[in-house]
Parts: C-alpha cells; structure tokens; sequence
C-alpha cells in the first residue's frame, strides 16, 4: 500500500472545502489533516503538519495566493501545492509552478480529475489541460522575475528572512540577534534592494525563490 498522504486544505468556500474532504478521504492513501479558509490560518496548520499536500483557493481573504506558496514552501519544503482557480489559463498556471506550487485545478474540475492529478504528483509528474499545449502563451518565455537571482544575502539577513517567512514578528526578531527594532528596519531596507522589491510579501515571495536557486547552485 501507498504512502498516506497527510493534506491540508485552504478554501474561502467552507461547502467546497468540506466537498473536497469527503472526496479526497474516499481514497485509502489520503487523510485531511486540517482545513482553514485563511493564508495565515494555513501558514500555521502547515507548520504544524508539514503536509504531503496542500489544496489551495487562489484568492483568499488576504489576497492572492502567492505570498502563501512561498511562505508554504519555506516551511516545508518536500510538501506539493495544488492551486484552485477559475482562472485557468496557461500564464497563471506557469507563474504559480515558478514560485513553488506543484499544480493548478479548475473549481469545475471533476473529482476523478483531481485524484488524478494527485496521483501523477505522487509518481513525480505533473497534469496539464492537452488544449495548452496548443496555446500562444505555452511556448512564450518565462517572465525574467523568475529567472535566478544571483545575490548574495548576509547571514543576519538571511536569518531575518528565514524568521520572517515563519511569522515571527520583527519585535522578537530584533530581541532574538540583540538589535534594536529601528536596526530591523535598517537590514529590512537593504533586504528589499537585494530582493529587489518594495513590500514584505514581495520579500518573501522572491526570498522562497532565492533560497531554492541557492541550494540547487550549492
């Protein structure tokens, strides 16, 4: 038998999110660990858990889920994040893959479409639409944002960073390297040049992307 997969779920929709338990809890090798229809609530249950699998609503009450992939990641690394969208188009699909999700899901999609998906993740492969095979957008270049980042982050930034992405507050982050909080700011600025970005959630988006390019290069 399989391994079972423990999953959390994060959808803003609580009959959905229950329609997907039943679904998923039908199959032998997957168990619901958790279910949050928050980023932040998902954030927690993730690094309670460190799941397999993350079943997530593109748009939540925060905003969008990027800054999650990210922070999910970070987290736990080894643990694949399905995206569930109305917006299923090949640009978004090939975005959300570039900053750690492991796949993307129509809400209209059928169950045995998501088992399936799921099933591919499991032997290391990845399920798209055949119709985006025939798009313009398929074969157009990666938007360079995702492209490496070959910069170089003291190590007090990168253990800022690394505390940041686990929600720690920059109050006790300052206590924890004995510095003032006006001193967190100070390397907060120097982050986002590096980072080249201009708010946390950017930060924290392209720190995720950064800290992988960095151990594929080491």
């Amino acid at each position: 038998m399989e391994k079972i997969w423990q999953v959390v779920i994060v959808d803003i929709h609580p009959t959905s999110m229950l329609g997907t338990k039943l679904i998923l809890e039908e199959q032998q090798d997957l168990t619901v660990r958790g279910m949050t229809s928050t980023g932040t609530e998902g954030l927690e249950l993730v690094s309670m858990h460190k799941p397999d699998l993350i079943l997530m609503d593109y748009r939540l009450p925060e905003g969008q889920a990027d800054q999650y992939i990210a922070q999910m990641k970070m987290l736990s690394n080894h643990t694949h994040i399905i995206i569930l969208t109305d917006e299923e188009n090949v640009k978004l699909f090939r975005h959300l893959m570039s900053i750690g999700a492991s796949g993307m899901l129509s809400k209209q999609a059928s169950p045995s479409q998501l088992i399936h998906l799921i099933s591919g993740l499991r032997e290391g492969y990845v399920s798209i639409p055949m119709a985006w095979l025939n798009s313009e957008d398929w074969g157009q270049p990666v938007d360079s944002k995702t492209e490496p980042y070959f910069i170089e982050l003291t190590e007090t930034e990168t253990f800022i960073m690394e505390r940041i992405v686990q929600g720690v507050t920059y109050d006790k982050i300052a206590s924890e390297i004995n510095v003032s909080r006006r001193s967190i700011d100070n390397y907060l600025r120097k982050i986002y040049v590096k980072l080249e970005v201009s708010s946390r959630a950017q930060a924290i988006e392209r720190y995720a992307l950064y800290a992988r390019q960095s151990k594929t290069l080491s």
